[in-house]
């Protein structure tokens, strides 16, 4: 069967949330937050090890300010890939902001200092978020997710994070690998998102990853490329894809060996690797 629902890990974090929001259960008092919820592709699916990973953040603190590697950068060091990111804002308090790069460029001396001291935060450009928003972040941009955020990270499948400053905890930091791959600079969006057709809007391309929402168009022969599987993310409403029925909370992938049938009322994330945009994805 080419549709797989992934599986979730639970991943407990301090700054995590007991309130999860719409399609998971809420953590006990008694229990340790839930930071992130992991959906990796199940045992004897056959898929192999996907180049993309999807998963639910929930914070209820600032996180770390970080950068992740390029491509390059990463297979210099032995990794199979390096880690672009983009962020679809679920739930956000009043107030919640993500960093994006910074409010001017400065030198790498001056950001390794930075990053030491502490002043980086002030550095940073903390960008006002609402749910609804989207975000994409290409490697070597330096960023850190606010507090108050429920949201769904798209992720290149590899676990490489630099971390350049940690608000004075003890984990470890790695300024020589961060700043060498940071671009100390303001954030410019590398992508216009635009309309393919009705109710199919690319968000994110040209990259290592292509992000698409679909909103009440979850109609007809969704036809991955061979080899290349699709990760399909419900925002809202239910759609049936083959004999699957899938709704928020979870995430789905397709295989990209056989067309299935699509059908419903929805709002989804469709997700693929590559940066080119298919535009028969769905017919």
């Amino acid at each position: 069967m080419p549709v797989f629902r992934l599986v979730t890990k639970t991943v407990r974090k301090p700054w995590g949330r007991r309130s999860l929001g719409s399609g998971f259960d809420d953590v006990s008092a008694g229990e340790e937050p839930i930071g992130e919820i992991w959906f990796e592709v199940p045992h004897g699916s056959g898929l192999g090890e996907p180049e993309l990973l999807v998963k639910h953040l929930f914070t209820s603190e600032r996180l770390s300010v970080q950068v992740h590697p390029d491509d390059a950068a990463a297979k210099a060091h032995g990794l199979p890939r390096g880690k672009s990111e983009a962020w679809q804002i679920l739930e956000a308090e009043p107030g919640a902001s993500i960093a994006m790069g910074l409010r001017e460029p400065i030198t790498k001396d001056r950001l390794r200092a930075a990053a030491k001291d502490g002043s980086i935060v002030a550095l940073l450009d903390w960008k006002p978020v609402r749910a609804g928003d989207f975000w994409y972040a290409p490697a070597g941009t330096i960023h850190a997710i606010g507090a108050g955020l429920s949201l769904i990270e798209i992720q290149q499948n590899v676990d490489v994070t630099y971390r350049l400053y940690d608000y004075g905890s003890n984990r470890e930091l790695h300024l020589d690998e961060a700043v060498e791959a940071a671009c100390p600079a303001p954030y410019e969006a590398p992508f216009a998102p635009f309309e393919l057709a009705r109710g199919r809007r690319v968000l994110a391309a040209g990259g290592s990853f292509v992000v698409e929402r679909w909103a009440d168009t979850c109609t007809g022969i969704l036809a991955p490329r061979r080899g290349e599987p699709v990760w399909l993310i419900p925002l809202r409403g239910e759609a049936v894809v083959g004999s699957e029925p899938i709704e928020p909370g979870g995430v789905w992938i397709v295989a990209g060996d056989a067309g299935v049938n699509f059908t419903g009322s929805c709002e989804l994330l469709v997700a693929y690797s590559g940066g080119a945009v298919h535009e028969a994805l769905i017919s």
